[in-house]
């Protein structure tokens, strides 16, 4: 999957456009969806939907499956936000409190559904989604060596960029290998049993980092008989051409969100 995201980065439909204004576009939805309200947090994330999967034609299917690993870390939480506690003799003072009566007496402790934290839950959600959202609109339609190349233009130090791409590489060599290694492992029935899988994944992880340290020699190696200097360059001659209907459409939405953020915000 992370080969292809990198693939799709190249290869989706807004490649053409500029990556300054991509980048942009998204920077400017993130802060609107840490500032505004949950209606127009979901707006937020539906219209980037749109963009990724029907302007990039990103695959709805991978898009999907990307959305949810995050969201699935944060559903696991949301039941602990919703829920509430208070001694057993408080019960009257939080009766405000208790979502349509769900609740139950365990020991000396009630234990209830709370309106305040279904409200917290439903914030929290729609912030994530669109957070999220923004962060797969670059990932998905903005090539990584087009990010650094504007952080350089933004006068960022040239140490963390390069830190920065190697970073980036190495990730995909250490999923890679760990992919290897693990299919090795599973062909040999590795993951059988639960005290067997356990002894896999310790002789996983060692294999791993030994690897990694002899992948990070050869880069090194590679770089010195290259002429390495100490900054790494990348070329990039791809044409862009901004785009009047996009651009458009983003300056309009964006407004139009800001307003009604502002609008529900005064209204309150």
């Amino acid at each position: 999957m992370n080969h292809q995201i990198d693939s799709l980065a190249y290869t989706n439909r807004l490649r053409g456009l500029p990556p300054s204004h991509k980048l942009s576009f998204a920077i400017a939805l993130l802060i609107l969806s840490l500032v505004s309200h949950a209606a127009v947090q979901l707006s937020i994330g539906l219209w980037l939907t749109i963009w990724i999967v029907v302007y990039a034609g990103i695959p709805a299917k991978l898009y999907l499956r990307l959305l949810w690993l995050p969201l699935v870390f944060l559903l696991t939480s949301l039941p602990a936000l919703a829920m509430g506690a208070v001694a057993g003799d408080r019960i009257q003072e939080i009766q405000w409190d208790i979502w349509q009566g769900w609740g139950i007496s365990l020991g000396t402790f009630y234990i209830y559904v709370s309106r305040t934290g279904i409200y917290q839950v439903s914030l929290l959600f729609a912030r994530a989604f669109a957070s999220t959202s923004c962060m797969y609109f670059i990932l998905l339609t903005v090539p990584f060596t087009e990010i650094l190349q504007i952080l350089r233009k933004l006068r960022c130090p040239e140490l963390v960029t390069e830190l920065l791409l190697l970073m980036y590489r190495f990730i995909f060599s250490l999923l890679a290998i760990a992919d290897e290694l693990w299919t090795a492992q599973n062909s040999r029935c590795g993951y059988r049993t639960w005290k067997l899988g356990m002894h896999s994944l310790s002789i996983l992880i060692g294999q791993l980092l030994q690897r990694t340290l002899v992948n990070y020699r050869q880069v090194s190696l590679s770089l010195a008989s290259r002429g390495f200097n100490g900054e790494l360059r990348v070329w990039n001659s791809y044409p862009y051409k901004p785009s009047r209907r996009y651009t458009f459409e983003a300056v309009f939405g964006c407004t139009v969100l800001t307003l009604l953020s502002i609008l529900r915000t005064i209204g309150g």
